[in-house]
């Protein structure tokens, strides 16, 4: 972090710090105050947006970023920055919904989570679902696909989703639904 404003406690100078897509929002709107951001009317972008001092947001490829205290996560030294990336912007896509629909709370093992499609975002979504203890199915158009969501991620189920006995053995397995991101 190369500047913090007078206005932020919590941050200093110095600090390893990301941003996820958002920058910031009004903070004020009914979406907004349910941590609904990204449906703000003045939601300001981290990439190809505009700031409300009409200057354009280029993500990545800034020389700097001007942000919101709200939308700043501190970086744990132990956490490479390249690791840490992912998670700002892939990560918290699957991590919302997990959250709300109370897939990451303790009680959670035994529930199960469906992961439509193995690419960047599904990667993301198996491995946040094993490490929360997690009962992970991955349906997938590609079986070539299978091996590295059972070796590699961890999966306890791969479904070839173009192979109707495989979804029809899904879905009459033991009459227990999966959240399906």
């Amino acid at each position: 972090m190369a500047a913090v404003g007078t206005n932020v406690a919590g941050f200093k100078v110095g600090d390893r710090v990301g941003v996820g897509c958002i920058a910031a929002s009004c903070l004020d709107c009914e979406h907004c105050r349910r941590s609904e951001e990204n449906y703000c009317d003045k939601v300001a972008l981290t990439y190809n947006g505009i700031f409300w001092d009409g200057s354009i947001t280029y993500g990545g490829y800034s020389g700097m970023l001007v942000a919101h205290k709200r939308f700043v996560v501190r970086i744990p030294d132990t956490l490479p920055l390249d690791a840490a990336a992912p998670l700002l912007c892939a990560g918290i896509t699957v991590y919302s919904p997990m959250k709300q629909h109370g897939m990451l709370q303790a009680d959670a093992a035994g529930r199960r989570l469906g992961v439509v499609g193995l690419g960047g975002l599904g990667h993301v979504a198996v491995k946040f679902g094993k490490a929360f203890g997690l009962h992970v199915t991955v349906i997938s158009t590609s079986p070539a696909k299978e091996r590295e969501a059972r070796e590699n991620l961890k999966a306890d189920n791969f479904v070839v989703s173009t192979d109707q006995k495989q979804m029809q053995f899904l879905t009459e397995s033991d009459g227990r639904s999966a959240q399906l991101f």
